[in-house]
């Protein structure tokens, strides 16, 4: 499928928090049972099937991976699933024999693999952030709707108890209104660097074409690209926002029932055509919500040494700051949620308040310190959706608001310290150079 050609005839949605309902998958389509293709199983394509695999309703069915070396380990554990370098192979020549797609591939094909398989009336995981550009989030989330698909976007904290628990604090007003957001991570998916020249051999292991995919064509270089680097490049990745930011601001984002924002402003390098900024601090303006003042300012802060130093981010008795986390402003003291693993805590007067645990536990259970009972859950709950047993949380009609919200702050870089003002119904900005920025043409290959 042609990017353009599907945008061209699909009408634009404006945003909202209204979650549509999915249809389960009909048991007579595959004997009671989820039959499962993965796009993508090196990284963290091979922690997205070990999950997936865990649940005792799953066959999977096949395996994608331009990479051959990882394509082989990820056969090894599943001698009987098909395997392909090329997705499209795999989806039309299995369309009535798979139920499910997921999707863990870089940034930049996981709308063309996802949309494909949508197309097809297949329920897909995405992994975070969904789409690479605005146009695609807005894509994915209508045809998850028309076709009443179901989906989930790979945010597995998303499901863990700190942040149901942070949710619920939160909205139960902890801290009354909130006024601010800051958030953060010191992680440096950017890239600063000169952009590379010339080519290094391709290894007999690997498919250039089929990994650049829609991207445009460049000459490979040994560590540049693959494995791993391509999330600092602009062509394949979405920086440390697009990466550590969708963790991050999933729970402050979920909590404060939020929805786009209406302006944008990065405080970063002037763009290099080629790697996004090792530094960033994006500040974002959204329309109030019943859990929020009448605005909502939101800074997020990524690269070395993030964040910049603030008294919001002062923590009681000279207490370190958490190097990864977020930190809520409300009209009744401060709410800290570290990432990940770690219970949030209340801060009124500048010291520690104790949270009510009874009613944490009244309502969620006992807190669980366990990564690996809590790992599953994400994935689980996708398949036991396709089952008919229980119902996404993190669907594309969430996650496709929370990835633009994302992939904004990401074009902000190219303008950097200008403010830009973001229309929801139009989906452009008002400032017209901004919004080549929204999408891209698909490369023939």
């Amino acid at each position: 499928m042609k990017k353009r050609d599907f945008l061209k005839n699909a009408a634009i949605v404006t945003t909202g928090a209204t979650l549509f309902p999915s249809c389960a998958i009909k048991p007579t389509q595959s004997n009671g049972r989820i039959r499962t293709a993965h796009i993508g199983v090196g990284g963290m394509g091979m922690e997205d099937l070990k999950s997936i695999a865990s649940h005792s309703m799953v066959d999977i069915t096949a395996l994608c991976d331009v990479d051959s070396t990882a394509l082989a380990v990820a056969h090894q554990m599943f001698p009987n699933a098909k395997v392909y370098a090329d997705y499209r192979k795999l989806l039309t020549e299995l369309n009535d024999k798979i139920d499910a797609v997921i999707v863990s591939t870089p940034d930049h094909t996981h709308a063309p693999a996802s949309l494909k398989a949508m197309e097809m009336g297949k329920a897909v995981y995405c992994q975070k952030p969904l789409t690479h550009h605005v146009s695609e989030a807005r894509a994915m989330r209508k045809m998850a709707k028309d076709k009443r698909l179901i989906t989930q976007m790979g945010i597995q904290v998303h499901s863990f108890y700190d942040y149901k628990l942070a949710t619920m604090l939160i909205q139960d007003g902890i801290i009354g209104k909130v006024s601010c957001v800051r958030a953060w991570s010191p992680k440096n998916w950017g890239y600063d660097g000169e952009i590379p020249e010339g080519s290094d051999p391709i290894p007999a292991t690997l498919d250039w074409n089929l990994w650049l995919g829609t991207a445009p064509q460049r000459p490979y270089k040994a560590e540049v690209y693959h494995p791993g680097n391509w999330r600092k490049l602009i062509d394949y990745g979405c920086g440390t926002l697009g990466d550590m930011g969708v963790h991050i601001f999933d729970t402050p984002y979920n909590a404060l029932a939020l929805d786009v924002p209406r302006t944008i402003t990065n405080n970063c390098r002037k763009p290099n055509g080629f790697g996004f900024p090792e530094n960033n601090v994006v500040t974002y303006e959204f329309p109030g919500t019943k859990y929020t003042t009448d605005t909502l300012k939101w800074v997020w802060y990524d690269g070395p040494g993030a964040p910049a130093k603030h008294e919001d981010l002062v923590l009681p008795n000279g207490d370190m700051l958490h190097d990864q986390g977020a930190m809520f402003i409300g009209e009744k003291g401060r709410f800290f949620l570290p990432h990940f693993m770690k219970l949030p805590q209340l801060i009124v007067d500048g010291q520690y308040k104790n949270i009510d645990a009874d009613i944490a536990r009244m309502k969620l259970g006992e807190p669980v310190r366990d990564y690996t009972s809590e790992g599953n859950k994400h994935y689980h709950q996708f398949i036991d959706s396709c089952l008919g047993k229980d119902t996404c949380s993190a669907p594309f009609s969430y996650a496709a608001r929370l990835t633009e919200t994302i992939l904004l702050g990401v074009i902000a870089g190219y303008f950097p310290n200008q403010t830009l003002h973001w229309d929801n119904a139009s989906a452009k900005f008002s400032e017209e150079e901004a919004n080549q920025y929204l999408d891209s043409a698909y490369r023939s290959f």
